[in-house]
């Protein structure tokens, strides 16, 4: 199996192999956040908002959420946290379901459903022709979801790097060794306390 093999996989599908369940979950949230359809809440929190269509073409029916979207478009009713999201009964069914087509497939194998060899290769390759991206300029939505989906927190922190930071979908840039804090304990605020998002995208320039 090689990079162009005919078995055509959509993003959350190559970041369950990849990643295994977080990951898929991630790509799924990603999704529904540039539909407009989910939006960070309180810190570390993510939950749904009301839904526009992002990069709309005119006279083109959006595409159709997968399974895996609608279920956390579902769970994401009551706001959480990545870590609970991604144990909800709703979204542990649909990866569940995602999980079938790829084991048989053979992407997948029985009984713990972890990548094959051929998987992992498939996934590699994927990863070496579409490299992690500088920046968002000129990706489409499927771009943005082929990226994270194959290079994870690397390509959040470069896409959309305040979505991803408040809605706890990465971890604070560390610096000398330690996280930024977001507020010092006297509630003096520290350089760049609130917008710490590490990698090539930066925070200026924008919301995402």
């Amino acid at each position: 199996m090689s990079a162009d093999t005919p078995i055509r996989l959509q993003p959350h599908e190559i970041a369950l192999l990849r990643g295994g369940p977080r990951a898929a979950v991630t790509v799924a949230v990603l999704g529904l956040h540039l539909r407009g359809s989910v939006e960070a809440g309180r810190p570390g929190t993510m939950r749904t908002s009301e839904p526009v269509v992002a990069d709309a073409v005119p006279g083109r029916t959006p595409l159709p959420l997968t399974p895996l979207e609608s279920a956390v478009q579902a769970s994401l009713g009551e706001p959480c946290g990545l870590r609970t999201l991604v144990k909800r009964p709703d979204v542990r069914l649909a990866v569940a379901l995602t999980r079938i087509p790829l084991a048989e497939a053979g992407l997948l194998r029985y009984p713990l459903l972890g990548p094959t060899r051929a998987a992992r290769r498939h996934v590699r390759a994927l990863g070496t022709l579409h490299t992690l991206p500088g920046d968002r300029r000129g990706l489409t939505d499927h771009d943005k979801l082929l990226a994270v989906a194959l290079h994870g927190e690397a390509a959040l922190r470069v896409l959309v790097p305040r979505f991803a930071l408040r809605a706890g979908l990465v971890d604070r840039a560390e610096v000398g060794g330690g996280a930024f804090p977001s507020r010092s304990p006297r509630g003096r605020g520290t350089s760049g306390a609130g917008h710490s998002c590490g990698g090539g995208g930066g925070c200026g320039g924008g919301s995402d």
